[in-house]
């Protein structure tokens, strides 16, 4: 595990060294020739940027704040509150001006960068954070409080020397505070990437890896707005478009996550299957093979327990096959149909039962509906050996009316109520089916065979 944790380590790593020499690269012939340090008069264009990077701010953000919720990280905490605070300052001082028809303000502008560098500060100081938080709500609900008060709180302050501020937009001379301002956004970001890049050599997790790799965007963005003359919201510069792709690159890192812990929550339903299926099978056969050796210990004789014990033996063997056909189908080791098959010659080796299977080749089974549907079609089957008396039986599984079905039915006697034998079973066939979402009828006429119907979930 190790292993494979350094050689994750080593491959993003050497990926994080390529991508920082071209840019880098690219920051050296920006810097070398001034000419190509241009910037584009879009206002609209700034609009929708800023835009942009408010949504893809407020996804990652609620992506965070979930996380704490569940696992109560303080590291989680304040990446939610960090993107949250460049989200709403980005959205309430740069863009809410201008849509309304007016002009950005100094007030506003500075207020829109002080936004940004209490963000990218809240940001930087997460990686180094290890501890959780006792309270999760009200720890949320308490810390977006306290940052809303910052920013209306800045820019209540600003406003009494709105007048003495000096300007941001363009053709003016830059002025030493947005100089300073710059070189902190790019002192956050570089220690964003730290901080991250050595929590992903630690711990190991990919969310940590695309925080790093976006950070790596955002300092050279910092950096060629360092050395661009111009910063206004009637300007798009080459540094904006680089903070783009920094957000880009965070909302894959956040897709990638949503998908990891969907993946987690489908390996932990799938174990608790596993679990279910030595539970209510094998473990049952294999308490009887310990029940009838405590009997011999205890003195019983052996021609009594004996062929209990074998039968015992005999069916803990059948059980383990079924199971171990069950769950390869589901794990995706063996196809459906062919371990479906598989069963059915298990099942009618002796010639008392004639079973034939028909499974449409583009039917689709999820891997929990694969093992659900095994054990209803196992379990209708074995009903049937035990109580229907018949001597043919059909299952299919396809599609009808747009709809997926597994049937399963035969030519035995029928019954006319709940027959006493079945019971048991056809409760577990209708728990399984409720399981994974699933109809589940059964019709039964005396003399007349049983048809047993599962419709799937569509």
């Amino acid at each position: 595990m190790k292993h494979d944790k350094d050689e994750k380590f080593e491959s993003w790593l050497a990926g994080e060294l390529l991508l920082a020499s071209l840019l880098g690269a690219a920051t050296a012939l920006f810097l070398t020739n001034p000419s190509l340090r241009s910037a584009y008069v879009a206002p609209q264009g700034r609009l929708v940027l800023d835009t942009t990077v408010v949504l893809a701010g407020t996804i990652v953000a609620i992506l965070f704040g979930v996380r704490f919720a569940v696992e109560a990280r303080r590291l989680d905490l304040l990446l939610a509150a960090g993107f949250s605070v460049t989200a709403a300052g980005t959205l309430l001082f740069a863009i809410m001006p201008l849509v309304s028809g007016g002009q950005l303000a100094p007030a506003e502008a500075w207020s829109a960068l002080g936004s940004r560098i209490l963000g990218a500060a809240l940001i930087a100081v997460a990686p180094f954070v290890r501890s959780r938080s006792r309270v999760r709500r009200r720890g949320i609900w308490l810390t977006f409080g306290l940052l809303a008060s910052a920013l209306v709180g800045m820019w209540l302050l600003l406003q009494p020397v709105r007048d003495m501020l000096p300007s941001l937009q363009s053709g003016g001379e830059r002025p030493i505070m947005l100089t300073v301002a710059l070189a902190a956004l790019a002192f956050l970001a570089l220690a964003t990437l730290l901080g991250f890049g050595v929590r992903f050599r630690i711990h190991g997790e990919d969310m940590d890896s695309w925080l790093a790799l976006a950070a790596t965007f955002t300092v050279f963005a910092e950096l060629h707005n360092e050395l661009n003359p111009v910063f206004s919201s009637d300007v798009v510069s080459q540094g904006d478009f680089l903070r783009l792709l920094g957000y880009g690159v965070l909302l894959v890192g956040v897709w990638r996550a949503i998908r990891s812990a969907e993946s987690g929550r489908a390996v932990a339903e799938e174990r608790a299957r596993v679990a279910s299926e030595i539970h209510d099978g094998l473990a049952q056969y294999l308490f009887a093979l310990s029940t009838h050796a405590s009997m011999l210990e205890s003195g019983a004789s052996l021609e009594s327990v004996l062929p209990k014990l074998k039968e015992a033996a005999a069916a803990a063997q059948q059980e383990a096959r079924f199971a171990v056909l069950a769950l390869s189908s589901a794990s995706g080791n063996a196809p459906f149909d062919a371990a479906l098959r598989r069963y059915v010659e298990f099942l009618t080796a002796d010639g008392a039962l004639e079973v034939d299977v028909e499974v449409d080749e583009g039917i689709q089974l999820a891997p929990d509906e694969q093992i659900e549907v095994f054990r209803i079609v196992q379990e209708g089957l074995g009903n049937i050996r035990k109580h229907a008396g018949a001597r043919h039986a059909e299952v299919w599984i396809g599609e009808r009316g747009g709809r997926r079905v597994v049937s399963v039915t035969d030519d035995g006697i029928g019954f006319g109520g709940e027959h006493d034998g079945a019971g048991q079973g056809l409760k577990n066939m209708r728990r399984r089916a409720e399981s994974i979402s699933g109809g589940f009828s059964l019709t039964a006429r005396p003399g007349r065979g049983t048809a047993l119907e599962v419709v799937l979930r569509a």
